[in-house]
């Protein structure tokens, strides 16, 4: 490990939905400082969800001039930024680089007619094979011809498409630059060449120049605009390094990557994603899982369920509002497997991975006079788990997985997680602190700052360590849930 300065930092940003987080980390992968910003969510119509870039763009600024300010006091040098963010955005550009209009984000459900536009013109089957992905309403390929279709004047305008981690890489260089973890994201990305896919945009009538530049993960995109650097108070010469969409940037911070194929995570969020780590593009043929670039330069599936922890958060704040989590979640660990015949469908937002519906809903069943809130409770969660294991009955022929690191807020309870052990029949290790998309993004920083060679440098030296929490039994509860799931299946 080499340095320009004792006291060097790398500095990573996470562009997220309800805000940014900026963090600096030292060469050993310790936060010696954060921050954080908020911003609005627009919903200007049912099913739509946007943001407005410049927002983005203000409270990045704002965290980073504090970030600065602590940083100075302590006598730490920025050597390198690091990008991360939400995926699948659009932020659409005109050719003075001015904000055309608000970006739709990854749940924006607007672009169904787009997404039919794309399979009549590409078969699903070859898109998958070339992108790893069947369209999806919420990926910025379907926004863009949207955009063409609702909006004619504004896509007349349009000089460059940008993700949302990208759109700040512009602000910060003045360049227009991806990267394959985040463009695999968008629809038109070839998982195997690591460019845009010509055939897939000329089929739609798209210009690849729409699209900006594809370089490395680690790659400098620029240094920071001299002015930008004296108003933030950064310094100068500070390198902006590509970084990575915010689920491939988690897992650089937790050592996840095609060398360690054995390694893989469960996160317990908003929604539930399944992450393992790949060294070739081997999709699902039938799209039921994503199949994206990794930031380490190999490849990984992703399944997402949509409802997790958010289905608890959604249970607490309609049924039980006066009632702490820990206390559902003790309730819940006096009922025994299979919840007494209580069996919830967690499909309270439809379902991404692996049915693909998002008109599916969610519902409980078995509920007799006998139960009560902790059987509602034990049923709620493990109706999420076999959500994921769903999902992971399609992944686990495509992958290597042996162990699951756990993240998300519903990783704190180890009863949650020895439930997903039990039903995936895999290790789950519990992390005291998980690094996230933020942290990820100073990691991948940290090459270009002279911290270390490479990034499989950092992530071998720097990878969290995990405890196994004891497997639950789910061998009711995973009956209970196939015969669910068929009878909704035989209802539509």
């Amino acid at each position: 490990m080499t340095g320009e300065s004792e006291n060097g930092v790398t500095l990573g940003i996470d562009i997220g939905t309800s805000g940014v987080k900026a963090v600096a980390l030292d060469a050993g992968g310790r936060v010696v400082a954060s921050t954080t910003r908020s911003y609005p969510l627009l919903t200007p119509q049912p099913g739509w969800t946007e943001q407005r870039p410049q927002d983005w763009a203000a409270a990045t600024l704002d965290a980073l001039t504090e970030l600065a300010a602590r940083l100075k006091a302590e006598g730490h040098t920025p050597l390198a930024l690091g990008l991360s963010g939400q995926m699948h955005g659009a932020v659409f550009l005109d050719a003075g680089g001015e904000v055309i209009r608000p970006a739709p984000l990854w749940n924006d459900q607007r672009t169904g007619a787009a997404v039919d536009e794309i399979e009549a013109k590409i078969p699903r089957g070859e898109l998958i094979a070339r992108t790893g992905n069947r369209a999806v309403t919420g990926f910025q390929l379907p926004k863009v011809l949207w955009l063409r279709a609702a909006e004619p004047e504004n896509f007349a305008r349009v000089h460059k498409v940008l993700l949302p981690k990208d759109y700040l890489g512009y602000v910060l260089t003045g360049n227009f630059c991806t990267e394959p973890s985040d463009a695999s994201g968008t629809g038109a990305l070839n998982l195997a060449a690591k460019t845009w896919d010509t055939e897939v945009l000329n089929a739609l009538s798209l210009s690849v120049d729409l699209f900006p530049e594809v370089v490395a993960s680690w790659a400098v995109v620029g240094q920071i605009l001299p002015g930008m650097a004296a108003q933030i108070g950064l310094p100068p010469d500070l390198k902006i390094v590509a970084g990575g969409g915010d689920n491939a940037a988690a897992g650089i911070g937790l050592g996840l990557g095609a060398h360690r194929p054995g390694v893989g995570s469960v996160s317990l969020g908003t929604s539930g994603v399944l992450f393992a780590p790949l060294d070739t593009p081997t999709p699902d043929p039938q799209g039921r899982v994503h199949l994206f670039a990794h930031a380490d330069g190999g490849y990984n599936l992703l399944g997402v369920t949509l409802a997790c922890a958010g289905a608890l958060q959604w249970f607490r704040d309609a049924l039980a509002p006066e009632t702490d989590f820990p206390a559902l979640l003790e309730e819940a660990a006096t009922v025994p497997d299979g919840a007494e015949g209580v069996t919830f469908l967690p499909y309270l937002a439809g379902e991404r991975s692996p049915l693909m519906n998002p008109d599916v809903r969610g519902s409980w069943s078995g509920l007799s006079l006998a139960h009560r809130r902790p059987q509602l409770v034990r049923a709620l969660l493990e109706g999420t788990v076999c959500a994921l294991s769903d999902t992971y009955r399609v992944m686990g022929p495509m992958s290597s997985l042996t162990t699951l690191l756990a993240t998300g807020g519903g990783a704190r309870s180890d009863l949650w997680l020895g439930l997903v052990s039990g039903a995936l029949e895999l290790p789950v290790q519990h992390i005291e602190h998980a690094p996230g998309a933020a942290e990820g993004a100073a990691l991948l920083a940290m090459p270009a700052a002279g911290l270390f060679p490479d990034i499989k440098a950092v992530m071998d030296t720097l990878r969290p360590q995990g405890e196994a929490v004891a497997p639950q039994p789910m061998t009711r509860a995973l009956a209970q849930h196939a015969a669910a799931l068929a009878a909704l299946s035989a209802q539509q």
